[in-house]
């Protein structure tokens, strides 16, 4: 029997979960894994913001995609650049086509800050490394004012971040004792501050108690950089001295390249199969793709396993049964050492959680867990 085989393209928390758990259950002359990244480097995400407000080294975040791997993946350090569904093969930019059985899409969401003008020259944001940095040394050296936070367009990456940064001024200048001297103002394009409904409450209450100003319905439209204001696509005019602005992101080049995404790039993906709906062999994997959840890590690490069990199926000629049922568990840090914990998933809100010292440790735990326990699929 032909050996199996299976690609996936990227080396993020989903991408490198699947490959781990399929390496795991097949033997070399069964099936063969490859993992496919740009970089060949591992970023945890959630601590650009811990590196914007100086708690975290960037270094930390880092960590060779190698050693996160079991030895029977296969690791090709490229960037791949057109798909072909039809011949079943990936061809990277160097020349190289790999031939897939199955393959895994799980390269992530791409930010695209030049499709808004004045972006570059104005705002700053903690969704890179480098504009984390970027943002700590405005932040060092920025000594009161009003700074406005907000996004540029929907959707983006971790949809509570924009609140959690709000509060994370607000600790960081009372912590410098400047807070009487610096005025924040939070900018929602949608109904309410925060975008889970049931835990809206709890985040109206932290804003109220901390003196952060709020303004719902503000869709971004443009940014006059010589005023310094931001305009809504609803005519409202706001003025900044420090603007945090999360950039406006699309799909996964190759995927846009390819035609196999939407208007806005994403890769369309059955919500409960987490195969894309022109492909059934092409699973679609976390931030890429249009599945109605928040795009985050920890979508990513529960469709992870949901994508594996169905590929094992379908290699083995077994039923894939496995479903994806939306569930999501993140936690949000107010600063304080206080946060909240959300868990919910298609047919379950979150129920409105309670402000701790319980959830904001639970958050840097898995901070620090994170690279022993997730990539290898073990939680």
């Amino acid at each position: 029997m032909a050996v199996k085989k299976v690609v996936v393209l990227g080396g993020g928390v989903g991408g490198t979960i699947v490959a781990n758990l399929l390496a795991k259950r097949f033997r070399p002359e069964e099936a063969e894994v490859t993992l496919v990244d740009k970089t060949g480097k591992h970023v945890y995400q959630p601590g650009f913001v811990y590196v914007a407000f100086g708690r975290t080294k960037p270094k930390s975040l880092v960590r060779d995609e190698r050693k996160l791997l079991r030895k029977r993946v296969r690791l090709v350090i490229g960037e791949a650049v057109r798909i072909d569904p039809a011949g079943r093969k990936v061809h990277l930019a160097d020349g190289i086509a790999l031939d897939y059985d199955r393959l895994v899409i799980a390269l992530g969401a791409r930010l695209v800050p030049d499709e808004l003008p004045g972006y570059a020259e104005a705002a700053h944001h903690f969704y890179s490394l480098e504009g984390a940095l970027k943002l700590k040394e405005a932040l060092r050296a920025f000594r009161g004012g009003r700074i406005v936070v907000t996004v540029a367009s929907v959707p983006y990456k971790c949809p509570p971040a924009p609140s959690e940064a709000a509060c994370q001024l607000d600790y960081y200048f009372t912590k410098k004792k400047l807070r009487d001297k610096v005025a924040i103002h939070f900018l929602s394009p949608l109904s309410r501050v925060f975008p889970l409904e049931p835990v809206n409450p709890v985040v109206e209450q932290i804003f109220a108690k901390h003196d952060i100003q709020s303004t719902i319905f503000f869709n971004v439209e443009s940014i006059d950089t010589n005023a310094k204001t931001v305009t809504s696509i609803e005519g409202e005019t706001v003025p900044y001295d420090l603007l945090l602005m999360i950039p406006p992101h699309r799909g996964a080049k190759v995927v846009e390249d390819s035609g196999l995404g939407d208007r806005g790039g994403w890769l369309p993906t059955d919500k409960h199969t987490l195969r894309t709906k022109a492909h059934p062999e092409i699973f679609g994997l976390g931030d890429c793709t249009d599945v109605p959840v928040s795009k985050s890590g920890a979508a990513a690490h529960f469709q992870a396993k949901v994508i594996a069990e169905s590929i094992a199926a379908d290699l083995t000629g077994q039923p894939a049964t496995a479903r994806y049922d939306g569930h999501v568990m993140c936690y949000c840090d107010a600063g304080y050492h206080k946060g909240i914990s959300m868990s919910f998933d298609y047919e379950h809100p979150p129920v409105p959680p309670p402000l701790g010292l319980k959830d904001w440790l639970g958050k840097m735990v898995l901070n620090k867990v994170y690279w022993y326990l997730v990539p290898s699929g073990r939680v």
